[in-house]
């Protein structure tokens, strides 16, 4: 672990800035005394939350940018470079979630192409275009928000979480070669978080942590930098996997099937 990073005076992107995990983010780091910049679709979200962020005696401006669209991510870093220079802290929470068993996916390749898209191309080019500044003023981190899928390889999740693991192997890849540079990065593995993304499925009313919970876990994770952040479940989920592989396909065949599809996945 690098030295710790403290946020005051700092320049922050947040993705998926408009509401959830990334409007939560946004709003803690700019209580600490960042200056960050808000990114996602929707230009009259970004700038409420822009407003009430202001109003509260913080810095922020707003980008709207569709985030599937790899021209638009070119031109929000030309934009952010030159009105505000090096980031020094990214975090990637963009993402789309898709919770759909095989059995109705047969003839749903775009499931997995439009999970990639938001989850995988999207962020790896907005990285791809922020880091160059990172390493030339050797300091920088990028924080993924992922799932704690990638560990647990949980049923009726293939799309999102091969989308989100492809994520999370590439930054450990980049980090060992920006380590050097004193630019560093954090995958975390997310449990279920209660956001807009998560209320399609039925079974998960009412359970998870709030957003406000995990922007905090994001900000720790800003300021001292893990690897990893993980759960336990997950990394039990992840032992499991590798020692006894098989077992963990015979159990987790049997959650599968205590839990259907939702009405939203079956297209109710």
């Amino acid at each position: 672990m690098r030295r710790a990073l403290a946020l005051p005076g700092r320049t922050v992107l947040v993705t998926g800035a408009s509401s959830g995990i990334g409007e939560a983010t946004a709003r803690a780091v700019a209580a600490r005394g960042a200056t960050v910049l808000l990114v996602a679709r929707r230009a009259d979200e970004l700038d409420r939350v822009r407003a009430e962020i202001e109003a509260a005696g913080g810095r922020a401006s707003s980008y709207p940018c569709d985030l599937t669209d790899l021209d638009a991510i070119d031109t929000l870093v030309a934009q952010v470079l030159a009105e505000h220079g090096a980031v020094d802290v990214l975090v990637n929470n963009a993402g789309r979630s898709i919770r759909r068993s095989l059995a109705l996916s047969y003839d749903r390749f775009h499931d997995v192409e439009r999970s990639m898209a938001i989850n995988f191309f999207g962020p790896v080019r907005l990285t791809l275009g922020l880091l160059p500044a990172m390493r030339e003023q050797r300091l920088g981190h990028v924080v993924n928000v992922l799932t704690w899928g990638v560990q647990m390889k949980a049923p009726k999740f293939s799309a999102y979480i091969a989308s989100k693991t492809a994520l999370d192997s590439w930054s450990r890849v980049a980090a060992r070669e920006t380590w050097g540079d004193n630019v560093t990065f954090t995958n975390m593995r997310f449990s279920l978080v209660r956001t807009a993304m998560s209320a399609p499925t039925e079974a998960y009313a009412g359970r998870g942590a709030s957003p406000e919970q995990a922007a905090a876990r994001v900000v720790r994770a800003i300021e001292r930098r893990p690897p990893n952040v993980n759960t336990v479940a997950g990394n039990i989920g992840e032992l499991l996997n590798l020692v006894a592989p098989r077992l963990a396909d015979r159990l987790f065949h049997r959650f599968d099937r205590m839990f259907p599809d939702s009405k939203a996945a079956r297209g109710r």
